[in-house]
Parts: structure tokens; sequence; C-alpha cells
């Protein structure tokens, strides 16, 4: 029986705001389960939220539970720039 393909890398555009800062948004994201390397720039900031490009290695990345992630602490994915599956 074939595996399943699995993605092991994802570049993001997300939206967040300021609260929490990014080390400790990027330490949060990190803690998901399968990923390996989380590398988060700022590419905008205006008063209330940051413009972010998200990219993540991990094994086996899941796209719905890393969203759901994301978002409990306000982030939302505006579109998913690149994948890799393995």
């Amino acid at each position: 029986m074939l595996e399943k393909p699995k993605i092991i890398h994802l570049v993001l555009d997300v939206l967040k705001p300021h609260q929490p800062p990014l080390p400790e948004f990027a330490s949060f994201v990190g803690e998901l389960p399968g990923l390996t390397r989380v590398d988060i720039s700022v590419v905008e900031m205006d008063e209330k939220t940051e413009s972010l490009r998200i990219i993540v290695d991990g094994s086996s990345i899941d796209f719905e539970e890393l969203k759901a992630h994301m978002a409990r602490q306000g982030a939302v994915i505006h579109s998913v720039d690149k994948v890799i599956v393995e």
C-alpha cells in the first residue's frame, strides 16, 4: 500500500494583529506537531495589523490544523504561495 504524500514545505501570506509580538507568535506556530522549522518575515505593517511571509518546514504538515492553530492568535492565511509535497 502506498503512503499518502505529505506536505513538507509551505510558504504562506498571513495577516495578524500586532499582538502577540512576532517572536511569541513564531514560537506558538512552532509548537504544532510535525513542524521542524518556522521562518517569519514582516512584509508590511499598518496601524493594527502585520502582513507576514511565513515559511514552515516539517515531516508532515497538516494544513487545516496549521490554519486553525494560527487563528487562535488572530492570524488569517491570505494565500498559499508555495507547497512542496513528498
